[in-house]
């Protein structure tokens, strides 16, 4: 019995996420092309940026999770701007047993795929319901956008110990 007992604490505890609510933090939708007419039959060039934030909340295990997304709609022949979508998606997640070293990454990877197919949904129903065919946006790996936000961060790091100030 007190093997039992050993291996099972010699386990770690099962990683539990649950999402306590979402919602639109934000959000702007442009309709460039009908405010200023463009002649002619545009041809859309859809660029889409992605930003995330998490915040531990006051409450033990609770985090916000942002996802910050732009969408901007240029026509391809000339340049202008046909339409802007800006739309910031927040998810509350309780989320337990995740040691504390892979916590950020859990935040920062898992929580926004969790939250995407609403976003994509969201952005869909807006392109379509301001006048355009509705945009169905690709999925978004976000280990590359982690990765790639560690390697910016510690670009910016070096490059601020390079130029401090040597006393």
């Amino acid at each position: 019995m007190a093997e039992n007992g050993a291996e099972t604490a010699a386990q770690p505890a099962q990683v539990k996420m649950q999402i306590l609510a979402q919602f639109v933090r934000d959000m702007s939708f442009e309709n460039i092309l009908a405010q200023k007419g463009i002649q002619g039959e545009p041809k859309p060039d859809v660029q889409v940026q992605v930003n995330l934030d998490a915040k531990k909340r006051s409450t033990d295990n609770q985090y916000d999770v942002i996802l910050k997304l732009k969408v901007d709609s240029k026509n391809k022949e000339g340049g202008e701007p046909l339409f802007l979508l800006e739309l910031d998606y927040a998810g509350v997640f309780h989320v337990e047993n995740v040691p504390e070293e892979q916590l950020h990454p859990y935040l920062m990877i898992e929580c926004p795929r969790m939250l995407f197919p609403y976003v994509r949904r969201i952005v869909s129903d807006v392109t379509r319901d301001g006048g355009f065919p509705p945009l169905n946006l690709e999925n978004i790996d976000f280990v590359a956008i982690y990765r790639q936000n560690l390697a910016m961060r510690a670009a910016q790091q070096q490059k601020e110990a390079s130029e401090a100030p040597v006393s």
